[in-house]
């Protein structure tokens, strides 16, 4: 659990964006209570109560850095960092 913890932290910093690997941001969302689906390339992550949806894909590896800002926007929007 602390790995998630510091990976959160990681994103809410907003220092590492280029550099957050993509099965981890997975990992994340997840532990926040996000549902994941695939289809083909794209990993669609919903959540009950939050009406916005995350359309995420890889990069080499990485997170792409624009989808590591929306994560955080939809994390700050909705205080999910406290639960």
């Amino acid at each position: 659990m602390p790995k998630y913890h510091e990976l959160l932290s990681k994103i809410l910093l907003g220092t590492s964006d280029t550099n957050i690997r993509f099965d981890e941001l997975c990992d994340v969302l997840r532990f926040l209570g996000f549902r994941m689906r695939v289809k083909g390339s794209h990993h669609i992550f919903t959540k009950e109560g939050i009406a916005d949806r995350l359309n995420l894909q890889e990069e080499s590896g990485k997170a792409k850095t624009y989808q590591v800002r929306q994560v955080r926007k939809i994390i700050l929007k909705n205080k999910l960092w406290s639960n």
